[in-house]
């Protein structure tokens, strides 16, 4: 039986990768519906000051394609607060790489008040969107 009945996680997921699949599935083996936040082209310039190589509506189809994927939704914006209460989720899942941040330190006091779990899945070394993107610029 999975331990949540509702989980979250969110991304870009621009050039999906092995990394992205590895959360998905971990998040999934946790949880019974899982729901993943695509990042929106404008909240991705707004953060990183770039928009993804991938366009929205195709990065949504590409997750929601998956099948540890029960639902998309757009992350407009940061407020992952917010989007546990609209989801009723009992976890957030998140790569181990943001563990003992400042930013999820926060969020893990926050979501507890909502009964809601911080899960700190493994991260996949030596991917990532960033490497991929320097790959194809060299």
């Amino acid at each position: 039986m999975k331990k949540y009945k509702i989980g979250y996680t969110s991304g870009v997921y621009d050039m999906f990768h092995i990394g992205h699949l590895n959360i998905l599935q971990r998040a999934k083996d946790l949880c019974e519906t899982l729901v993943v936040g695509v990042t929106t082209d404008e909240l991705c310039y707004t953060r990183k000051n770039k928009y993804p190589i991938i366009c929205q509506d195709n990065r949504k189809a590409i997750v929601g394609a998956i099948r540890y994927v029960d639902k998309v939704v757009d992350q407009t914006d940061m407020d992952k607060l917010n989007m546990v209460k609209t989801l009723g989720a009992e976890a957030v899942f998140v790569g181990s790489d943001w563990k003992g941040t400042p930013a999820w330190d926060k969020y893990e006091k926050e979501f507890a008040q909502l009964g809601c779990t911080v899960v700190y899945l493994d991260h996949t070394d030596g991917i990532s969107s960033t490497i991929l993107r320097e790959k194809i610029l060299k």
